[in-house]
């Protein structure tokens, strides 16, 4: 046995708490030691350097912000000093030579593309949304912007950041350069703003990667830059007049430019179409041996009603039912052009044969947005912006008011290019606008006020018109007017132009 005394904490029996007494001063008292710092003050002096740390990171972030940020205003100059975009080289050739100099990156991914007069980009936006809810890394393509150019090149549903819009147009410039000395030589203009834009969108996407690319062409189709491109799916929005100086003074005309981007055995998609654009469609697909489904007569809307924040609608598709959608955009078009938008996401998914996921359907529509398009800015009064540029558009969104809204004053502030039918614009607002106030954006082409007011004037009169060139002073009129009806609402629209200051300008000055 040992002679070891047991200690209190032997017997497990014993809890009671044992008192060891006095400790003996072996390692001396605290007068011993002198002053010295406490837990607290390290505490404090590490919570500084952290906090400086924190600082200097921030600083480094914020600056290296502002360098991609000038880097990418850089980039956007450089394209503007290039011939514009309403001055387009009906060619593929210099688009197609500058790509292939950087390998081809537009075959590196499978292509849908679209074209129209109206509905475009919404389409495209929708699309691309449903593509992304099935887990798809997306590339899209849009025009024009809005606010910033970054806009057009949007990866995985955001745009292309500035770093990489110019990391990217670093990697292209020499190409670039090739090709716009070779077309100098051979007495032809340099690269255009669009066709530099459509070779720096299809080396981002590449440089992404993306899985698959939803391409807009910037106009007609034929020898639209992005027309290099191969679109398995080729998808036609309604077609009527508009560019045509460029396109054509016909609605055939038209469609038969904008049928060119329609590929051997393509699944072409369309939109329910006039008879003359049509027919047209229908002989470019014969002669390129593709598939043809229309609207109404192989998909389309079976209902739809407004909702909150949007519309509720259902749709028949080439291969499946798809009932109680939310679709988070306002007017009967928009909901045609979601039917469009599911009829090509089936063409590409299941070649129009397998229907597609009822919950992945309802996730990539609930999550669609289409900036400009009957997009609420403001409230108290409502401030609306829409950019209907053309007769066509101007009555969808005519109709949309009356449907969607409650409106009991709609005040249109309204500013129009040089090139488009102001006339006709006009018309199809005039029988839900009760007042205009005329205005330009800043852009080089828009119609003087006074000018476009004269047209305004010679349709609903003068006493529903009021000129203010200033778009500040213009929507400060408009709300005023708007505020005269318990539920009034201004309505900004006849150019994207204009509907981007709009924008821009809300955000600045914090409407809500």
């Amino acid at each position: 046995m040992s002679d070891t005394p047991r200690g209190p904490r032997d017997d497990d029996e014993d809890d009671e708490t044992f008192d060891p007494g006095p400790l003996p001063d072996v390692f001396g008292t605290r007068e011993d030691f002198g002053d010295f710092p406490t837990l607290g003050d390290d505490d404090e002096r590490d919570h500084d350097d952290r906090d400086d740390e924190r600082r200097a990171e921030a600083d480094e972030i914020a600056a290296e912000k502002e360098r991609d940020a000038l880097a990418a205003r850089q980039v956007f100059e450089e394209l503007l000093a290039r011939v514009g975009e309403q001055a387009p080289q009906p060619r593929l050739g210099a688009t197609r030579r500058a790509v292939e100099l950087l390998g081809d990156p537009h075959h590196a991914y499978p292509v849908i593309h679209l074209t129209g007069t109206n509905g475009k980009t919404s389409t495209s936006r929708i699309i691309e949304s449903i593509l992304r809810s099935y887990g798809l890394r997306t590339g899209l393509m849009t025009s024009p912007h809005l606010t910033k150019v970054n806009e057009r090149i949007v990866i995985d549903g955001e745009p292309i950041s500035d770093a990489a819009l110019a990391s990217n147009w670093a990697d292209i410039q020499p190409f670039l350069v090739i090709v716009d000395t070779e077309l100098a030589a051979a007495a032809e203009e340099p690269l255009t703003y669009f066709e530099a834009l459509t070779v720096l969108a299809f080396a981002a996407f590449a440089d992404a990667p993306v899985d698959v690319v939803v391409l807009e062409v910037g106009m007609g189709g034929e020898w639209d830059s992005t027309n290099v491109a191969d679109g398995q799916v080729a998808v036609f929005t309604p077609i009527a007049l508009d560019h045509t100086k460029r396109l054509g003074n016909t609605v055939a005309e038209i469609a038969r430019t904008k049928s060119g981007i329609i590929k051997p055995a393509a699944n072409v998609v369309s939109a329910l179409q006039v008879p003359e654009a049509l027919e047209e469609l229908k002989r470019a697909v014969e002669l390129t041996e593709s598939t043809l489904v229309v609207e109404t007569q192989g998909f389309g809307v079976t209902a739809s009603a407004p909702a909150v924040g949007g519309q509720l609608i259902s749709v028949q598709g080439l291969a499946g039912r798809y009932d109680d959608l939310a679709l988070p955009l306002f007017g009967r078009h928009q909901a045609q052009n979601a039917a469009v938008a599911i009829a090509a996401v089936e063409s590409f998914l299941g070649n129009g044969t397998q229907a597609l996921d009822s919950e992945l359907l309802a996730d990539g529509l609930a999550a669609v947005t289409s900036p400009g398009r009957l997009q609420i800015l403001a409230n108290d009064p409502v401030i609306l912006v829409d950019a209907a540029h053309n007769p066509h558009g101007a009555h969808s969104l005519s109709q949309a008011l009356g449907e969607y809204f409650s409106f009991d004053k709609i005040v249109a502030v309204l500013g129009i290019l040089a090139d488009k039918d102001a006339a006709g614009i006009v018309r199809e607002l005039a029988p839900t606008v009760e007042h205009f106030v005329i205005t330009q954006s800043d852009s080089e082409r828009s119609i003087d006020a006074d000018e476009l007011a004269a047209i305004v004037v010679g349709i609903v009169g003068p006493d529903r018109v009021t000129v203010e060139p200033n778009v500040v002073s213009a929507l400060g009129v408009a709300r005023d007017y708007a505020e005269e009806g318990e539920r009034g609402a201004v309505v900004v629209t006849g150019s994207i132009t204009l509907v981007g200051e709009v924008i821009g300008l809300t955000k600045e000055e914090g409407w809500k």
